[in-house]
């Protein structure tokens, strides 16, 4: 590594030495003419890196994937369920892992490129990204950041000077992308296919090392493991649930071992309140609808437990019952997070599920706004949304009973976790389709007001309203 290269960003490659048979060494495609876009400076310093060095020529060489001595970029391997159908070989088709950077406080992060051209997993695609996508990630993954839902994060977008094919021609980009690894239930999957249980463990102990040391000191570690997983799942799918968040492509290869939002593609948020909502343009049989997340990460997560049974113990019928034990134990963790996020929202100590389904029940027939409707209830405008105002009435008097006496108290603490922004699914098509058409300011405007999302400012009134009436339809652009 040469000390240029120390000066921007620190690599190492665990995943790469450790789990070779996972990964492809492969290099990225030359970029014509890079033009940094946007840079996530407090992420650039979070990893140790200035800011100013990433916008020099080396800088933007890195983003893009054109690496110095020393850093070896891989393609991983993970296969999946897609839609409910199994694919025994992904990976990473337009996408990099430069490598791991140990953050400043000493966490090891992943720094993971899209659309830096094709790789053996590429399946008849160009390995290309375009500006617009790639963009949207990295809105979204600060959008998710800001609200406290643990998430990847863009480090930089930038153009890379070359035309796209897509339905037209489209300026394309590269995104550089940071997680806490991109393990995956479908990194397990591909494990387990080739048969080898020695190479199932070695990747079980990999994850555990990263993401769960204490598991390793359990009676038994893998079976630890694997209760961890599904734990810090179900609290990210009821985090998700409280910001009417709808990631749109829950598949295995989707379902980080760290708990983190990965894959911005088909994903939006929901403005009035319907658990059947989908967004996705090819989910039509509304699989990863709203209301259905839960159920889906607890299905991916069974997958992973398939995975793990031989390591859980040489007794098949014996780790099977444990899997299923350890997997039934979704439901609970997840309800526990959801109903004490949904108590903090209404601004009560303590979960009164009743009074929870009845509200959604309310909301959804009257097709209130959901952000909205927690925003205005501690401001007292909420009953403004309602139709049937009668209805509402009833409701409240409920709750009214159940409030602590400190209302000044209530609504502030009501305000920590009721954002008044979320990405709104039309601001961020005018963002996006003023940036791919060379205008960046409405995009860095956005960006703005959703890494602040709590705090209501004079001007962005605007911000805070849902769209035009009709169905809002996204694509696997990412």
């Amino acid at each position: 590594m040469t000390a240029g290269t120390r000066a921007l960003l620190e690599f190492d490659d665990s995943y790469a030495r450790e789990l070779p048979s996972l990964c492809v060494p492969w290099t990225a495609a030359p970029v014509p003419s890079p033009e940094l876009l946007v840079l996530n400076a407090e992420l650039a310093t979070e990893l140790g890196a200035e800011p100013e060095a990433l916008t020099g020529p080396e800088g933007l060489a890195l983003l893009v994937g054109q690496v110095p001595d020393g850093v070896s970029p891989v393609a991983q391997a993970y296969a999946g369920h897609q839609f409910g159908m199994y694919v025994p070989r992904l990976g990473d088709g337009r996408a990099l892992l430069l490598g791991e950077v140990p953050d400043r406080h000493g966490r090891r992060r992943d720094v993971h490129l899209k659309g830096s051209g094709r790789t053996p997993f590429a399946r008849g695609g160009d390995g290309k990204a375009t500006v617009g996508p790639m963009l949207r990630e990295y809105l979204m993954g600060e959008a998710m950041h800001a609200l406290g839902i643990p998430t990847t994060r863009a480090l930089a977008v930038v153009a890379t000077g070359e035309e796209i094919a897509r339905e037209t021609l489209l300026p394309g980009a590269v995104l550089a992308r940071v997680a806490d690894s991109h393990l995956r239930v479908g990194t397990f999957q591909y494990a387990a296919a080739t048969g080898n249980p020695a190479l199932v463990r070695t990747l079980a102990d990999h994850a555990i090392a990263r993401h769960h040391p204490e598991a390793a000191e359990a009676p038994n570690p893998y079976l630890e493991f694997y209760r961890r997983v599904i734990d810090v799942q179900a609290a990210l799918v009821a985090r998700w649930m409280l910001v009417g968040f709808v990631h749109g492509v829950m598949n295995t290869d989707n379902t980080t071992i760290s708990g983190e939002t990965i894959d911005y593609g088909p994903c939006a948020f929901m403005d009035a309140y319907d658990p059947a909502t989908v967004f996705s343009s090819i989910d039509h049989g509304r699989r990863y609808a709203y209301g259905n997340q839960p159920l889906i990460a607890q299905w991916n997560l069974t997958r992973l437990g398939e995975t793990l049974l031989p390591l859980i113990d040489e007794n098949t019928d014996a780790a099977v019952e444990a899997a299923i034990d350890a997997v039934e134990g979704f439901t609970g963790r997840y309800e526990s997070d959801w109903t004490a996020g949904m108590a903090a929202k209404l601004g009560l100590d303590a979960p009164d599920p009743p009074l929870t389904t009845d509200l959604l029940a309310l909301l959804h027939a009257q097709r209130v706004d959901f952000t909205q409707f927690f925003r205005g209830l501690s401001a007292g405008s909420a009953r403004d949304l309602f139709l049937d105002r009668e209805a509402f009435d009833a409701w409240a008097r409920r709750r009214e009973a159940l409030l602590p006496a400190d209302r000044a108290a209530v609504a502030a603490g009501m305000n920590r976790v009721n954002p008044v922004y979320i990405p709104r699914n039309h601001r961020v098509e005018e963002a996006l389709t003023a940036a791919v058409g060379g205008d960046l300011a409405p995009f860095r405007r956005l960006l703005d007001v959703l890494t602040h999302p709590f705090d209501e400012r004079p001007g962005l009134d605007g911000y805070a309203e849902p769209g035009p009436a009709g169905r809002y339809v996204t694509y696997c652009g990412t």
